[in-house]
């Protein structure tokens, strides 16, 4: 499927897996896929990398990952993400993990820090929308 992006740039002073913008020709949609936010679980239901934001976000991403190969997706396909981080001093962390499961074009991302998770060891959670 062809897609159409606007690059981000470097006014983070660093490459980040995202772009600005992302357009798909809706005529070659065959499927949508929504996967909820996602923390550090693996599937044993363990939790992954207790102070470790690399760990985790490796982790939620194969999580992600895991949940689109079940409904016919892949990497490629996710056109959105949404990350929510405890602290923001680990975005150089997170986006050299990011570039393991994501290539360009990248998806449009959104980052809110916030003050907690569901799990009280939890960094970084990670949702995600993939157009097929």
């Amino acid at each position: 499927m062809k897609k159409d992006s606007i690059p981000f740039g470097s006014a983070m002073g660093m490459k980040v897996a995202f772009c600005n913008g992302l357009a798909l020709d809706l005529s070659q949609v065959k499927r949508m896929i929504w996967v909820s936010g996602q923390i550090a679980f693996d599937e044993k239901e363990q939790f992954i990398g207790k102070g470790d934001i690399r760990a985790q976000t490796d982790q939620v991403l194969k999580n992600i990952e895991g949940a689109l190969k079940k409904l016919g997706g892949i990497m490629d396909d996710v056109v959105q993400v949404t990350v929510f981080v405890k602290d923001m001093s680990g975005l150089r962390d997170i986006h050299d993990i990011r570039f393991k499961y994501f290539k360009e074009p990248y998806p449009t991302s959104t980052l809110v820090e916030v003050k907690g998770f569901v799990h009280p060891d939890a960094l970084i959670e990670i949702n995600a929308v993939a157009i097929i």
